[in-house]
């Protein structure tokens, strides 16, 4: 590990464009023949229908699109353009031809409602949106509220009026285009964060924070990836997490991307995937791992698969033990956010501690501090930061775009705050608290929702959970767990199954932090990206 940081010293030029520098670069190694034969882009729909993309064919393509942007959208260098699209290819040709334009990419996902877009339309002033037809009606309901918008692009076979057609609109397109000259430092993309605790914040990145910054990611370091691999990455093409690991990682080593269709998540269809397609490295949030698990599907023989990765939010310990137990693979966990690259995670060959999110990325010097900036000993809960100063990291986002209050507000005397608790233990790994808002103070006690939620997971009873802080007259705060039971588990005495969970946590971990309330739901407010909304029970707790 300390070798590997030694020796990570990435080169940053005063130029640089990711399209041109990078992609094109791949393009000129497989005309030399020098590149193994996988494609650059393999999508599948799962009813047989395929698309395989070379990386010269992945440019041609994507050049015609950076003519669709320039030419037909009139749009320069700067202009903001939204993307709404399921995983289907054009999604990937669009992300390029905004790098090849020096157009500002805003992805979002398909499950944002129309009050969702007239928000992000009128904070971003995008110039143009382009979907399909599940979301132009949406669009359209909206639109005149949004006086930047001037062209809407429809993926569609069928028109719509007001709408250009892109598919039209390529295939007339020339496939000659010169990419822009971009400095490091333009903005390249902007991504709204999930907003877990607050509305979403536009996340502004450069071309050299990704492009450069998650070289860290797809090498050896973590993805472990070389160009002869295929990696499938399941996240939902409206996130940052699309950017990493379905975009910049893999294609920086050369790797295959790995598409499945998949409008819903579907734990049959991804393990039926695994056996039949020559994937060997594999991404999924927690949350899919734990649906897997759940499963138990008897037939877990990927004769490809060699390594697992996981990020979005903190994996139970005890997932990571039976992910094992079925497929014989661990799973690397990675701890990053929008705002960042790869911050911490689980190297290859490096020792894992189950719950812990790794050790440091090369690429960032993470601490723990305290509300005064100053660094923590080993086994202190603070803050985890980034330090900043006296030299920024060209692999942090560059600001919330048009906010500098918040922008100002992430800094604490040397370090970016990511307003994630932790600890660092004496090795030097780093584990996962709650987010700062989330920490709960029981009669003097400090209690991390994280660790109480594994141990509840661990009951077979328990599908998920939240814990969150509820007002006691004597202790100021208490754990309140809200539950999802399995069906097996739903229909049993509320009162027992309660005393049952409140026994179980106090034997797996320590007892004063297990709930002293427990509320059964069937379902926990979560956001758009899936991940649990606790500030929300929390405020319905402190309102009561």
């Amino acid at each position: 590990y300390e070798a590997m940081k030694q020796q990570y010293r990435p080169e940053v030029p005063e130029y640089f464009n990711f399209a041109r520098d990078v992609l094109d670069r791949w393009t000129e190694v497989e005309k030399e023949g020098k590149k193994s034969k996988n494609p650059a882009l393999w999508w599948v729909d799962g009813t047989g229908e395929e698309v395989r993309w070379s990386f010269e064919e992945l440019g041609v393509l994507s050049r015609k699109v950076a003519n669709v942007l320039s030419d037909a959208c009139s749009l320069q260098p700067g202009d903001r353009v939204i993307l709404i699209l399921p995983r289907i290819p054009e999604w990937w040709l669009v992300n390029v031809a905004c790098m090849r334009t020096g157009t500002v990419l805003i992805p979002g996902t398909q499950q944002l409602t129309a009050k969702d877009i007239l928000h992000r339309l009128q904070k971003s002033k995008a110039k143009c949106i382009i979907t399909d037809d599940s979301v132009a009606p949406a669009v359209d309901s909206v639109g005149a509220e949004c006086p930047s918008l001037k062209f809407k692009l429809l993926v569609s076979e069928g028109c719509r009026e007001g709408w250009l057609n892109f598919k039209d609109l390529l295939k007339n397109a020339p496939s000659d285009h010169h990419c822009v000259t971009t400095k490091c430092q333009d903005p390249m993309a902007i991504y709204f964060t999930s907003g877990t605790t607050g509305s979403p914040k536009m996340t502004e990145h450069s071309h050299s924070s990704y492009g450069i910054g998650l070289t860290v990611s797809g090498s050896r370091y973590w993805l472990d990836l070389t160009s002869s691999d295929i990696f499938w990455n399941t996240s939902d093409t409206g996130w940052a997490k699309s950017a990493w690991s379905s975009v910049f990682s893999p294609w920086i080593q050369g790797a295959c991307v790995f598409v499945h269709k998949m409008p819903r998540f579907d734990p049959s269809v991804v393990f039926e995937s695994l056996s039949r397609f020559p994937i060997t490295v594999f991404c999924s949030p927690p949350t899919a791992y734990r649906m897997f698990v759940r499963h138990k599907l008897p037939s877990c023989t990927f004769k490809s698969l060699r390594h697992c990765v996981s990020a979005g939010e903190p994996i139970n310990p005890e997932v990571m033990q039976e992910w094992k137990a079925q497929t014989g693979l661990d799973i690397y966990e990675g701890y990053g956010q929008t705002e960042t690259v790869l911050i911490c995670g689980n190297f290859k060959g490096m020792k894992i501690k189950p719950g812990s999110m790794g050790k440091p990325s090369p690429g960032y010097d993470v601490k723990i501090i305290d509300e005064n900036g100053n660094i923590l000993p080993p086994g202190k809960e603070g803050d985890i930061a980034i330090r900043v100063k006296p030299m920024r990291s060209l692999f942090l986002f560059t600001c919330y775009a048009d906010d500098p209050e918040r922008t100002d507000a992430t800094v604490r005397g040397d370090f970016y705050v990511t307003g994630d608790r932790g600890i660092m233990d004496e090795e030097g790994y780093f584990w996962f608290v709650g987010r700062a808002d989330d920490v709960i103070n029981s009669a003097g006690y400090r209690i991390g929702p994280f660790e109480v939620e594994s141990a509840l997971v661990e009951h077979p009873a328990v599908v998920e959970s939240a814990v969150v802080s509820s007002p006691d007259p004597i202790r100021g705060e208490v754990v309140k767990a809200f539950v999802v039971l399995t069906p097996d588990y739903a229909s049993h005495d509320p009162e027992k199954m309660m005393k049952e969970l409140q026994d179980h946590v106090k034997k797996v971990t320590a007892p004063y932090k297990y709930p002293r309330k427990v509320e059964f739901v069937q379902q926990l407010p979560k956001t758009i990206s899936g991940k649990i909304r606790r500030n929300e029970l929390r405020q319905k707790e402190w309102r009561k």
